[in-house]
């Protein structure tokens, strides 16, 4: 599912109000990781990741690595922050514009 401009607009104000909740270290994506974003995902469709700054990677290399591997879209990249959205089609409650 590609995001249209107006989509990625409307996400980017929804995430203005949401905290980080998950934190990437030096250990970088393990497969707990993984299944801890894939259910944040699951469950509240918009997250926030922070990457910590001992994180060598490339953040963009680093955003597309999480995104191929759980399906879904980066919404936008921060500092250090990666917002990312999956539309969770069977109990979903963010309504993206057409």
């Amino acid at each position: 599912m590609l995001l249209n401009n107006k989509q990625i607009k409307y996400l980017k104000s929804l995430a203005v109000n949401i905290e980080p909740k998950y934190q990437i270290g030096k250990n970088e994506v393990t497969d707990n990781t993984l299944d801890l974003l894939d259910k944040a995902l699951t469950k509240n469709e918009l997250i926030k990741v922070s990457i910590n700054t001992s994180v060598k990677e490339e953040k963009v290399e680093f955003a597309n690595t999480i995104a191929e591997a759980l399906h879904c879209e980066i919404v936008q990249i921060v500092g250090n922050n990666i917002t990312l959205f999956r539309k969770n089609l069977k109990d979903g409650t963010i309504h993206l514009p057409n």
